[in-house]
């Protein structure tokens, strides 16, 4: 395909994505309250529970404003993102084979549901980091959080998980392209668990041992998953290399006979 060609079919997805996301923020914006109210409800759980002095603070005019934009925006992403990532993937697919978009609707498949498995885990969690972290108020004090600095901790909170998840994903992905070998990932096991039990130490923003350990451990035994299916390749790339060298070898020998 031309040069003129690409730019105008880039143009098009771009366009076209672009469409999916400002459908996917009006939906946001409209769905405002109910989305807001799920955001705040471990706050009000609390107020309600301990009876604390505790509650979500807009300071500034436009403060409500502006936070109706950020989340109408956060949820057009995510509602659109099915959209626009086929986009992408509708500009990418003219240069594979039909084997190489097979195996990219694959990666897509795996990795929509194991993003969203994390997330909802981080979802899971976050009444109880919420509390912890509250709970260094002193008596009698006030504890009005900022509604943009909440904000900021849930999307992050959320965001590490999900991408926690999306670990086996991408080591299966390098093990196909043959950068990285099953072999390899099975022989640094060790690192990566102590990796995976960092890492849920620092994306929990707890620090108690059973948050830690409800993120660690799945990551460990999705990696363990990955490793498996990266020996497999290997096993398949082997003999797909030793059949080549065999009809390799059969030419050779029939071209000397000749």
């Amino acid at each position: 395909m031309p040069l003129r060609e690409h730019l105008l079919e880039l143009r098009k997805r771009v366009g076209r994505a672009a469409i999916g996301l400002v459908l996917g923020a009006v939906a946001g914006w409209l769905l405002y309250p109910t989305v807001f109210e799920i955001l705040q409800a471990p706050v009000v759980r609390l107020q309600e529970d301990r009876g604390l002095l505790i509650g979500l603070n807009f300071g500034g005019v436009l403060a409500g404003f502006d936070m109706q934009i950020k989340v109408s925006l956060f949820v057009g992403v995510l509602v659109s993102s099915p959209w626009w990532v086929y986009q992408l993937w509708a500009f990418i697919t003219p240069g594979l084979t039909r084997r190489e978009r097979l195996v990219t609707v694959g990666f897509l498949a795996a990795a929509v549901p194991l993003f969203l498995t994390g997330a909802f885990l981080a979802w899971f969690l976050l009444p109880q980091a919420v509390g912890v972290l509250t709970g260094f108020t002193p008596q009698d004090a006030f504890n009005l959080i900022s509604a943009q600095e909440y904000l900021s901790f849930v999307m992050r909170m959320v965001l590490a998980f999900g991408a926690g998840f999306l670990l086996p994903v991408i080591m299966v992905a390098l093990t196909m392209v043959g950068l990285v070998e099953g072999r390899s990932w099975l022989h640094g096991w060790r690192v990566a668990v102590m990796l995976s039990f960092v890492f849920g130490a620092v994306a929990t923003p707890t620090g108690d041992a059973v948050s830690m350990l409800v993120l660690a451990i799945p990551i460990t035994i999705l990696y363990f998953a990955a490793v498996a299916i990266g020996l497999v390749l290997d096993r398949r790339r082997a003999r797909r290399l030793a059949a080549e060298d065999e009809e390799d070898g059969g030419g050779v020998i029939a071209e000397q006979r000749a």
